[in-house]
């Protein structure tokens, strides 16, 4: 099975710090919003609870990966990579966060949409510089853009080659 992911990142490839992103762009959400539209995203708990009211994306199937015995309500709660999977299975799924979701679930990503952040805040979780990566190819960058003196741009990345999961 395929999947997509999307992530701002910093300029050192950074992704948040203590649960939460330190620079958040308008531009980026809007983005986020427009890609991800009203398909499935896979999500870990711990992130979920950093959306707005810690409920699950409004219009947006929700699987969302927790060890925990919970119920969620909006949400579909799975326990494994494995229950993830099966739950995604038939439809446009994107995998939206944290840091540990997305390396569980690197080997299936055939495609990334990446917000690269033309800053360097202190960051504890990383996303894998695709740009160092013989396995990444950028398909598609957008021109550099500001925000509040912040500069960014959207990047789309493919995997050239596919590891055998």
């Amino acid at each position: 099975m395929a999947l997509e992911a999307i992530v701002a990142v910093y300029a050192d490839w950074g992704i948040g710090a203590k649960g939460t992103q330190p620079v958040v762009l308008k531009a980026d959400r809007r983005h986020f919003r427009a890609v991800t539209g009203a398909d499935a995203v896979i999500v870990g708990r711990r992130t979920m609870e950093d959306f707005p009211g810690g409920r699950p994306l409004k219009g947006r199937r929700n699987i969302v990966v927790t060890r925990q015995a919970l119920e969620i309500e909006g949400a579909e709660v799975v326990h494994s990579t494995e229950e993830a999977l099966e739950a995604a299975a038939g439809s446009r799924c994107l995998v939206i966060g944290g840091a540990s979701v997305y390396e569980q679930f690197f080997p299936w990503l055939d495609r990334i949409f990446i917000t690269k952040i033309d800053l360097t805040p202190r960051s504890d979780r990383f996303f894998p510089d695709l740009d160092a990566s013989p396995d990444w190819v950028c398909t598609e960058e957008g021109p550099w853009q500001e925000e509040d003196g912040i500069r960014y741009c959207f990047c789309t990345y493919e995997r050239v080659l596919r590891a055998e999961c």
